[in-house]
């Protein structure tokens, strides 16, 4: 359970910064697709083959200040549940993060303070694992 879970760590982290880095938001019509990573990314507005999940799977971010509370609204189950929330700037620079484990951590709830120098748009991300990787933007 260890080395998969130091596996998914990693990877996620590798795959935050490259996936936020890369994406492109598409123009007119689509302006709220991801483009770059379709079907491999999803957001509220493109739930690709996972249609109806957005609800139990995108971030849900509050600000207040400087301090910013992602919350996924999904079971925290052994068989299914949130592996880790993150925290990242469009560049990739990832500014926090929270790995869950089922049986210890009842929801899936993370809470950053960001720094005074960071504005702007950012990026949560949500990892489900059976449901992939989903991403909400927003802005402090």
């Amino acid at each position: 359970m260890n080395e998969r879970r130091n596996f998914l760590k990693t990877t996620l982290l590798v795959a935050s910064g490259l996936a936020v880095a890369g994406t492109a938001l598409g123009k007119g019509k689509n302006k709220d697709k991801l483009t770059t990573f379709p079907g491999i990314i999803y957001t509220t507005n493109d739930p690709g083959m996972w249609d109806g999940k957005a609800g139990s799977h995108a971030p849900e971010i509050t600000v207040n200040g400087k301090k910013v509370t992602v919350v996924t609204h999904h079971v925290m189950s052994e068989p299914h549940y949130i592996v880790r929330h993150t925290l990242v700037t469009p560049k990739g620079k990832v500014l926090g993060s929270k790995t869950f484990y089922p049986g210890k951590d009842d929801k899936a709830i993370s809470e950053y303070e960001i720094q005074d120098n960071i504005s702007g748009k950012l990026y949560a991300t949500s990892f489900c694992n059976k449901h992939d990787f989903w991403v909400t933007e927003f802005n402090i």
